[in-house]
């Protein structure tokens, strides 16, 4: 019995040291009080949230499960919230420290919400944006999801900031070449998100589309609100500023029907002119019959020049589709079908090569 009341004694003892001028037990009662909120916090999900759910997926409508999945979590947290503000009251905290810290959660909760909300809302947010038209549907969409929940993490932070007393303007005014720094960096940023917009604005590429701008070719993978991302044919990723895709010239591949075919064979010098007649014309009813050359674009099929080596025909047509690979296979059957008809009516296809013409020999020459 001794025993037990010493132990209690020296119990009692050592929770009654002082800690940062606080009781020990204070800290010991204050993560009692915490840790008893968790528990609750972890009551209410499996009864409440779960028995919600349950009677959400009854109802026709979708609007209350999308409500439910936006509350829920900032919901579960107020039990953080009060556990956190019941410790630090046990702990003697100042009540002016307790309220900021508290409200502070609050608005933490409250831009929780709205983001969670912006998250919930992005296939209506999806469905507003294709309203400017379904083709950029996807990119005006993101942009507006982006901007969105870009507004309120500031406005959470900037909300949070002035809680503690901190006047954001001021501080950016009161760094000097910092703010100045700061207010350059601001700049480019504004520029490339008006960059942005006028890029969807004009619809002048959306994402999946091939383009090329400057130096940078290949296929757009992300519009962003600063820059736009292109995958490169060599499969590396090439960030691009939005305002850099503004003010220069973009070519856009994909947005083209067609592609052309253009080139210039040669045959041999000793093709008769007879036979060069029915080469040309045989060719030209082929491409003109062939499915796959758009019969509404420009076709041409010439015997252009005398060559150093060869009497060279131009030829020049489109192919009724962009994608590059069905327009490889097309090439390939003209090419085949071309070298048909050269072979069918006698010529040949002439390589480089030169012939030297000896008239006659200097006398007294060897002729060896």
């Amino acid at each position: 019995m001794e025993g037990a009341q010493s132990s209690l004694l020296e119990l009692q003892e050592f929770l009654n040291q002082v800690f940062l001028g606080i009781p020990l037990y204070r800290f010991v009662l204050a993560l009692l009080v915490f840790f008893a909120f968790i528990f609750l916090r972890k009551i209410f999900v499996i009864i409440i949230i779960r028995s919600l759910r349950r009677l959400t997926k009854k109802t026709k409508t979708e609007i209350d499960d999308i409500l439910l999945s936006i509350i829920s979590k900032p919901a579960v947290f107020i039990f953080v919230i009060l556990g956190v503000y019941l410790a630090l009251r046990i702990l003697g905290i100042e009540v002016e420290l307790i309220n900021r810290v508290l409200k502070s959660l609050i608005i933490f909760v409250v831009a929780w919400t709205a983001y969670n909300g912006v998250i919930a809302f992005e296939s209506r947010i999806f469905a507003f944006a294709g309203r400017f038209g379904k083709e950029l549907e996807r990119e005006i969409g993101g942009f507006l999801i982006k901007i969105s929940k870009a507004f309120v993490l500031v406005v959470g932070g900037v909300a949070i900031l002035q809680e503690w007393g901190i006047n954001v303007s001021a501080l950016l005014a009161s760094l000097g070449l910092g703010g100045l720094a700061f207010a350059l960096a601001a700049k480019d940023t504004a520029a490339n998100l008006f960059g942005g917009l006028t890029v969807l604005a004009d619809k002048s590429m959306k994402v999946g589309d091939w383009i090329k701008i400057g130096d940078v070719e290949g296929i757009v993978e992300d519009i962003g609100l600063r820059t736009t991302k292109i995958r490169s044919f060599e499969k590396s990723l090439i960030t691009v500023p939005n305002q850099v895709l503004a003010n220069q010239s973009l070519e856009n591949f994909s947005r083209r029907g067609v592609r052309r075919i253009k080139m210039t064979i040669g045959v041999t010098y000793s093709t008769t002119g007879d036979q060069m007649r029915r080469i040309l014309e045989e060719i030209r009813a082929m491409l003109r019959n062939h499915p796959r050359i758009a019969k509404d674009q420009l076709l041409m099929v010439y015997f252009t020049d005398f060559g150093d080596s060869s009497l060279d025909i131009f030829i020049y047509c489109f192919t009724d589709t962009a994608n590059w690979e069905e327009y490889l296979s097309i090439r390939e059957d003209v090419n085949l079908r071309i070298m048909e008809i050269v072979e069918k009516n006698g010529g040949s296809f002439a390589f480089p090569s030169r012939s030297i013409y000896v008239e006659s020999l200097p006398p007294g020459s060897d002729s060896d």
